[in-house]
């Protein structure tokens, strides 16, 4: 097996670094989306017993999760065009 040279090396950490900060800013909007939603709905209003609170945990996770794995198609866009202009040889 061979080993990376120094340039694919640091391509691959660039890749990594930058694929991590597409995630975490999509985590960050999708948070502020999803508490933003809540806000606005009101939905917390709803909860009046444990059954209805242990509820809304789902709920609110589930409403995150489409918005955070929504931005999936353009982290990959992003981090394939990124991927595309480096110089790999």
């Amino acid at each position: 097996m061979t080993q990376l040279t120094q340039l694919e090396l640091s391509n691959w950490l660039a890749l990594y670094l930058a694929t991590g900060l597409c995630c975490a800013i999509a985590c960050t909007l999708a948070v502020a989306t999803t508490a933003a939603e809540i806000y606005r709905d009101r939905s917390w209003a709803a909860v009046k017993s444990l059954r209805s609170a242990v509820l809304f945990l789902p709920k609110a996770w589930w409403r995150w999760q489409k918005l955070y794995l929504g931005s999936m198609p353009v982290t990959l866009g992003i981090v394939g065009l990124f991927a595309v202009s480096m110089n790999w040889s």
